[in-house]
């Protein structure tokens, strides 16, 4: 046995010598609560620094790739391991300050501490690394991940739980893993500024009107969140209050109060969730003031979007995304396109300004009548909405001999179902446009639609949330010409 000593506080690690190399005597170079010395190399997909000890792994939050640190280590794994960066002695180039001052505690932005730059370089490679372990794909261009020129204050909707303490209600994000409110939360640097504003007037009017707070561990109270959503061009404003009861006392001083200070506020929502859940809205929503929806634009599309509405939390992203995708879809005036996972219809009606008819896709009722609704109020005719799973309704369709010329989709994170590429392959549209929020999920269906008979062109990376760890991807595929097809 011999003790070698690394550069690190108060720490000792044991190591044997076994075919001419020193490895530790119980098969991990580190153990729980070790202090070590340590260099980082590279980056995970989720932003954490990846250093090794002896060629084991360690993977470190909030370090970058050719700074050297002090880390606790924190959990050992038999392949790998997770530290808690304690100082960092070189500091990398890319190491920026925070601008939030509870970055640290939150955990809902991962990337503050490096530079825009290496933020968009990270989830390039993100999406080339699984294009080549898990599409296969090496030689497929994935171009440079088209950022914002302005990366802060992006976010459209927040919602936000709501505390009490001293008699006060109190706003904040949840510190990470726990349900402990940040208290000394003053702004969030990635909500638009009124959104900020809005949660600081409700929580301060409810305050001085007695409404209290939901307490989970006793199950009483009333105030358990409160959303805002705005319109990036409208200025538009909605506030949802989520409660634990079906009362809200002195509602309409409180009403009166935000519409008379605040005239952006179109509509005023009182949102009932009396279970025992992590889930933020409950099944009863009624409009207490105002209109049922808010407004807001994305290129020349206006969209109306209630509190249950699923619609882009970064609007100037997202008219790039779909630029992006209206590009690699290159309809034409005589292109026939279905979008799956169409949501409240903001694809469709992009895509309807160029083709000859768009059939949407939602598993969501509400979701379909608000596409409806969407496509009256731009005065859109060629659109048509139909309720089903995507993977259900294209192969009807198929079996009924409809063949469209474009497949656009735009799936839930987990991908799409396998009965739907298949009926992808069998319509052999021209061409498919795969818009995606996780680049793993995204490589298996390429593979699949690969192997189906499709080609992969372009893949183009959006940062439709700066700050954070998350990326969109959208695909451009052709299908491949050979015998017999057309």
């Amino acid at each position: 046995m011999k003790k070698r000593m690394m550069a690190a506080k108060n720490v000792t690690i044991r190591y044997i010598k076994n075919k001419g190399r020193y490895i530790l005597a119980n098969s991990t170079p580190v153990k729980k609560n070790d202090t070590i010395k340590i260099h980082f190399e590279d980056l995970t997909h989720e932003g954490n620094g990846v250093g090794k000890i002896d060629g084991y792994p360690l993977f470190v939050p909030h370090a970058l790739p050719g700074e050297d640190a002090i880390v606790k280590v924190i959990k050992v794994n038999k392949n790998f391991g997770f530290g808690k960066l304690i100082e960092v002695e070189t500091k990398s180039p890319e190491r920026v300050e925070p601008p939030c001052n509870v970055y640290y505690k939150c955990g809902g932005c991962q990337l503050q501490h490096m530079s825009y730059n290496l933020q968009l370089e990270m989830k390039r490679n993100q999406v080339k690394s699984v294009m080549k372990k898990v599409a296969h794909l090496e030689h497929v261009p994935v171009h440079p991940t088209l950022g914002m020129n302005d990366p802060w204050r992006y976010r459209n909707k927040v919602s936000i739980p709501v505390g009490e303490k001293n008699g006060e209600l109190i706003t904040g994000f949840y510190q990470q893993r726990s349900h402990r409110i940040i208290e000394d939360m003053e702004t969030c640097v990635i909500q638009d500024e009124v959104n900020d504003r809005m949660i600081e007037a409700v929580r301060r009017i409810a305050t001085k009107l007695g409404i209290t707070a939901y307490n989970e561990k006793t199950d009483r109270g009333m105030l358990r969140h409160i959303m805002v959503r705005s319109g990036e061009v409208t200025k538009e404003t909605m506030i949802v209050l989520i409660t634990r009861t079906s009362k809200l006392p002195n509602k309409e001083q409180l009403i009166k109060e935000l519409t008379e200070t605040y005239p952006n506020i179109k509509s005023i929502v009182h949102n009932i969730n009396d279970r025992d859940t992590n889930v933020i809205l409950g099944r009863k929503t009624k409009v207490i003031w105002g209109e049922e929806y808010i407004h807001d634009k994305i290129g020349d599309i206006t969209f109306g979007i209630s509190a249950l509405s699923f619609y882009q939390v970064n609007p100037e992203q997202t008219k790039v995304l779909y630029d992006k995708a209206l590009e690699y879809a290159q309809i034409g005036a005589d292109d026939v396109v279905v979008d799956a996972y169409c949501g409240i219809g903001t694809i469709s009606l992009f895509l309807a300004q160029k083709a000859k008819k768009v059939y949407g896709i939602e598993i969501v009722p509400e979701a379909i009548e608000d596409a409806k609704k969407n496509a009256k109020l731009n005065n859109i005719e060629n659109a048509e909405f139909v309720v089903g799973q995507a993977e259900k309704v294209l192969p009807e369709w198929k079996s009924k001999g409809f063949t469209p010329d474009v497949i656009v989709v735009d799936p839930p994170r987990k991908g799409c179902e396998v009965e739907f590429l298949d009926a992808i392959i069998e319509m052999q549209p021209k061409r498919v446009v795969y818009v995606s929020c996780n680049p793993s999920t995204l490589a298996r269906d390429l593979r699949v639609l690969e192997d189906g008979g499709y080609e992969t062109k372009e893949v183009q990376p959006v940062d439709m949330f700066p700050q954070t760890n998350h990326v969109e991807v959208v695909s451009q595929l052709v299908l491949k010409e050979k015998a017999g097809s057309r």
